[in-house]
């Protein structure tokens, strides 16, 4: 100390710490002079005794004059110093930083002069201040002070020209630092890192690409900025780099693709846009790097589908597109379970897009991994069956066909129908609403006969009568009607001739008892006309309900639709123009119909069941009138005396002719009860057993509704007389009309 006070005249350093500028300057002269003539002198020791004064005395000094003083002295020292500056940085640094944080705001503006003129003179030098500096700079980027902010930014611009020359700089100790910082909300601090990070990058000795995971999460993060300049500069940032990426034959894809999926999700849709389109090059890209990040790019792709801006739409289709095209193999860490888990996840998705491209996903790991999808079928089968409820057709669809790849193998087959029939019992809205649909796609997609066959033994076995009978009204309709069962309907009409037809009829006939008019629609499908009249006959014992006559209405309407073109024209009736639904459809003759209506007195028995269904119905209903004027149609010549005598009998498989018998097709055979093999007896048997079945449990369903409404009893025991009289048709006066009708004319049968 005394050293410097020998050297330094006591009027410089009074004036050093002078309130006006111009005295301070003059005295920072002084100082340099000296110091440049202690140098020239190689008296180094003196001048560390005139840094230390200027520290201690000054920069320390709670004066706010005697820092500004200091600081100034220092830079001076400093350039006195000139090429020897070096070996007293560590002196001379570490006051003017410290400076930095000053509570006074001109004390901390000549703390960045001081520095600027320090830098200038050791430039390379001063690298290893560099952190420190940094650090520094970065605070002052956002001080409350602009005059401080504009010397900051002139030190920041010499600095950076400092780096970009220096062979010193350590990117490894550097990145810490900035990663530390990336996440800073402040605009001018974002300003200065994404301008460091810019500058970094364009030096072509500093890989700042093999760094970008550690600082990349924050420029996404500042896509989302408010200001408009940061975003842009951002943006510019990440374009660069993404190029750099394009051209880098070793990238470390693995951990921005984490970053990559995190951001693909945010609420910015310029930074979810951009996300994306780092994916889709990723994608490209990666190769085998990705591949153990392919369930997480998914989950990222997915949501981004169904995205309300159309960029990102586009984007995530190509990169789903992309990603959906690679070929990886769990050998080489493809997930497949992760995949499945993802797909089963988005199928909960709010968007229709997003879960028909999940489906896809499915469907295509059950194409080419179909051993690893079946073993984590548990995990996805409850979600796949509830999607058949989803309200989209399109995904309904394509549920059916994952369904239908499942069910290749039998025992999933059972599984998927067991399943099936599960959800239409406990939703009968997805009976209602899709159950035509996915019956109809399965038939398509894993053979009609083989899903009939199969619903229909779990049907013949079902506890719940009410849903059975339901469930079997509904195949029935589908069976009758759907283009899709062309085939199997071809099938059952020849029952009574094929094998693989009779083996049909019987395989159906079991569930299909569970409904009077499913069971009759089968046997006139079948055509087999004798056992229906059976049929008919024995609905003697039927309660006659409104559920039943709708089921016989939609049975009459059914037989003037086309699936039923040739029954008519086997009743000897000339085609005519048939009308639904806004189209006409015309029907004509086949050779086959022609040659059956060269003898129409050999379907006697479906002119029979015709009217048993005729005499069921209420004389005043629509469907009465129908089928009333379609008998009348029938030429008078379709009947014959012998013929009548023949089908007088109540039970038809007692008939016994003199020389043969009259079975179900027109043709002859010794014995009416089994034909090809099909015990007819039996098999009213079986209808009449079911049938009593559905009488008791529904008498049971009674009685346990009127325990539970005892204190309404005795009204309903009032009214049940006037309800009685209001039952749609009675049985006997079913009987009574029947006998009316047989008095009616030519070409009218008594039942």
């Amino acid at each position: 100390m005394d050293a410097a006070l020998s050297v330094i005249p006591a009027a410089v350093l009074r004036n050093l710490s002078d309130k006006l500028y111009e005295k301070r300057k003059n005295a920072a002269l002084e100082v340099e002079g000296i110091v440049k003539q202690l140098a020239a002198a190689g008296d180094h020791d003196k001048i560390t005794s005139v840094i230390n004064l200027l520290t201690t005395e000054f920069t320390f000094s709670p004066q706010a004059n005697h820092r500004k003083g200091g600081l100034i002295g220092l830079a001076a020292a400093t350039v006195g110093l000139t090429s020897e500056a070096s070996q007293h940085l560590e002196q001379i640094v570490p006051p003017v930083l410290n400076s930095f944080a000053d509570q006074d705001s001109r004390v901390r503006y000549y703390a960045c002069e001081a520095l600027y003129n320090i830098a200038k003179v050791v430039r390379g030098d001063f690298i290893v201040f560099f952190n420190q500096i940094f650090d520094a700079l970065c605070k002052l980027s956002a001080d409350s002070d602009a005059n401080v902010q504009s010397a900051a930014h002139l030190l920041d611009r010499l600095v950076k020209d400092i780096v970009t020359e220096s062979d010193q700089f350590s990117i490894e100790e550097f990145i810490p630092l900035l990663r530390e910082r990336m996440n800073v909300l402040n605009p001018y601090v974002r300003q200065f890192l994404v301008g460091w990070i810019t500058v970094l990058d364009s030096v072509p000795d500093i890989d700042m690409l093999g760094f970008l995971p550690d600082f990349l999460d924050g420029l996404f993060n500042m896509l989302s900025d408010s200001s408009h300049e940061i975003r842009q500069q951002a943006d510019s940032a990440l374009s660069e780099f993404l190029q750099e990426i394009k051209n880098s034959p070793s990238v470390d894809y693995g951990r921005m693709a984490e970053i990559l999926v995190q951001r693909a999700a945010s609420p910015d849709e310029f930074t979810r846009l951009t996300a994306i389109t780092w994916i889709y090059e990723f994608v490209k890209l990666g190769g085998d790097q990705l591949v153990p990040y392919y369930a997480d790019i998914l989950g990222a792709i997915l949501p981004c589908i169904s995205d309300k801006e159309e960029k990102i739409r586009v984007v995530a289709r190509e990169t789903n597109e992309e990603l959906r095209a690679i070929q990886a193999v769990p050998a080489e860490g493809f997930d497949v379970g992760a995949i499945l888990s993802i797909a089963r996840r988005q199928l909960s998705s709010e968007w229709e897009s997003t879960r028909v491209e999940a489906l896809h996903w499915i469907s295509t790991l059950l194409n080419r991994h179909r051993a690893e999808v079946l073993n984590f079928l548990n995990d996805i089968f409850d979600t796949l069956l509830k999607a058949l409820s989803d309200p989209s057709d399109e995904v309904v669809l394509l549920v059916l066909e994952v369904h239908a790849c499942i069910a290749k193998d039998p025992q999933h087959f059972r599984h998927l129908v067991v399943f099936l029939v599960h959800n239409f019992r406990d939703d009968n809205s997805l009976l209602e609403k899709r159950g035509a649909l996915i019956i109809r796609r399965l038939c398509v997609l894993l053979d009609a006969e083989r899903v009939y066959r199969e619903l229909s033994t779990i049907l013949e076995g079902e506890d719940d009568l009410d849903f059975a009978s339901i469930m079997v009204q509904a195949l029935n309709l589908i069976l009758l009607t759907s283009s899709e069962l062309a085939g199997l309907r071809s099938l059952l009409k020849q029952s009574l001739v094929n094998p693989s037809g009779r083996d049909l009829f019987v395989s159906l006939y079991a569930s299909w008892c569970h409904s009077p008019m499913a069971i009759i629609s089968l046997c006139l499908l079948a055509q087999t006309y004798q056992h229906a009249s059976s049929v008919i006959q024995s609905l003697v014992e039927e309660d006659i309900n409104v559920k039943f006559l709708v089921q016989l209405d939609k049975l009459v309407r059914l037989l003037e639709t086309p699936i039923f073109a040739y029954l008519r024209l086997q009743c000897g009736v000339e085609p005519v123009a048939y009308t639904h639904s806004s189209c006409v459809l015309t029907l004509g003759l086949d050779l086959v119909l022609l040659s059956k209506l060269l003898e129409p007195g050999r379907y006697i028995w479906l002119l029979k069941a015709l009217y048993g269904l005729l005499m069921l119905l209420p004389q005043q209903s629509a469907a009465f009138k129908i089928l009333r004027t379609r008998l009348k149609t029938v030429p008078p010549s379709s009947f014959s005396g012998e013929q009548m005598k023949r089908t007088s009998s109540g039970n038809p498989y007692s008939q016994i002719l003199h020389q043969s018998q009259v079975i179900e097709d027109g043709d002859v055979n010794h014995d009416a009860n089994v034909h090809n093999g099909i015990n007819f007896a039996s098999r009213l048997q079986q209808f009449e057993h079911m049938q009593c079945q559905h009488r008791m449990r529904s008498k049971s369903s009674q009685a346990h509704y009127r325990i539970n409404s005892t204190s309404y009893s005795s009204s309903k025991e009032v009214q049940r007389p006037e309800e009685a009289g209001q039952r749609p048709v009675p049985v006997s006066e079913t009987n009574k009309t029947a006998s009316r009708s047989s008095r009616r004319g030519p070409g009218q049968l008594q039942v």
